[in-house]
């Protein structure tokens, strides 16, 4: 139903203003008895065997809702009710900013896929914090966290530990993102050696606490292998718990989009369908190269069940979605969950039998 009837409706409209409307039509309809139960009974597939232990983590299946969809923490309670094992909040940062100037999300339909320019709008870590103390803990929270547009780049690091700190009590892992193309100036935040002291830095911070969270780096799909080869130097320098790959692409290839449409849409960062396979080839990249050191949440192109199979057997542990969710809608998540453990149970049936 979603693809026959609402998603042509949705589309007649600017892509920001139906995010906005869709927030609300579900937020007014998780308030009517019943309904949240209904999304439940209809999305989620509670199976023991879909559970994945990562990070000192349970979570409740590999299926996440990337950064970007819920930037203020407003409605992950009810987005739990399609059947996500987590939700990624953010990005925020620690003022509130308006973003770029809109319009700034394009659909390339044809090509299955969305640029974007926000600019991390979001309401700030102290609005985020406000949001994160009604959490019903129905599902595993993710903390995205940025610096502000207009920060200094002597201030970067201030920026990072300063959501860190707002958020630590309220999110079970965090993720640095250092890879969005729609902020500015942000070539320090691709620089080795900074990456590291940032990295250290935050790690000091979440030392200072008595329980301590995963910490992850997010990472673009563009980057070459010497570049990814020096994020698995990162990872083994400083002991990140993981990786995200990948964010938004920069590049235009292989679009079916005409060069004239670029054009007017300008710069951005792309998700979706056209970005599949780079991000599968650096998932692949890392976990061979580094032969598995850590753990790697792989997003980038998940439009099917078997898409998000390739992530995971190309070396990712746990997916996400963001552009698969617009265009496929909540369905995909039950799809992805119930392909996972059908490959579960097949390969437990293929395993030889003790002989007695």
């Amino acid at each position: 139903m979603y693809k026959i009837l609402i998603r042509p409706l949705f589309f007649l409209f600017d892509p920001e203003k139906v995010h906005h409307f869709t927030f609300s039509f579900i937020r007014i309809v998780c308030k009517i008895p019943g309904f949240p139960f209904l999304f439940r009974s209809f999305y989620q597939i509670n199976d023991k065997r879909l559970e994945k232990k990562l990070f000192g983590l349970t979570f409740k299946n590999p299926v996440g809702l990337a950064a970007g969809f819920d930037k203020n923490a407003v409605l992950y309670n009810e987005l739990a009710n399609f059947g996500f094992g987590f939700i990624e909040i953010g990005t925020v940062t620690p003022k509130a900013q308006e973003g770029n100037q809109k319009k700034r999300i394009f659909r390339l339909i044809s090509d299955e896929a969305i640029i974007n320019r926000m600019g991390f709008n979001n309401e700030g870590v102290e609005n985020a914090v406000i949001q994160l103390k009604k959490n019903n803990h129905k599902t595993i929270i993710g903390g995205n966290i940025g610096k502000n547009t207009l920060t200094a780049p002597e201030n970067y690091t201030k920026d990072y530990v300063t959501c860190f700190n707002a958020l630590h009590p309220f999110v079970d892992y965090f993720v640095l993102n250092v890879s969005c193309p729609n902020v500015g100036s942000h070539a320090k935040l691709t620089d080795k050696d900074y990456l590291i002291e940032l990295i250290n830095a935050v790690q000091t911070a979440n030392k200072s606490y008595s329980s301590q969270k995963p910490i992850l780096l997010k990472i673009a799909p563009d980057l070459n292998h010497n570049q990814l080869d020096e994020v698995i130097e990162i990872v083994a320098t400083t002991k990140i718990d993981g990786v995200i790959a990948s964010n938004t692409s920069v590049l235009r290839e292989n679009l079916k989009a005409t060069d004239k449409q670029l054009d007017e849409i300008g710069f951005g960062g792309l998700s979706g369908l056209p970005i599949k396979d780079s991000s599968t080839q650096v998932i692949s990249y890392l976990a061979k190269k580094s032969e598995k050191a850590f753990p790697i949440i792989g997003v980038g192109g998940i439009h099917s069940a078997a898409d998000a199979l390739e992530k995971i057997d190309a070396g990712a542990d746990l997916v996400q979605i963001y552009t698969g969710f617009i265009y496929e809608g909540p369905s995909l998540i039950k799809k992805i969950n119930k392909a996972i453990l059908s490959k579960k149970l097949k390969a437990k049936s293929l395993k030889p039998k003790d002989e007695g």
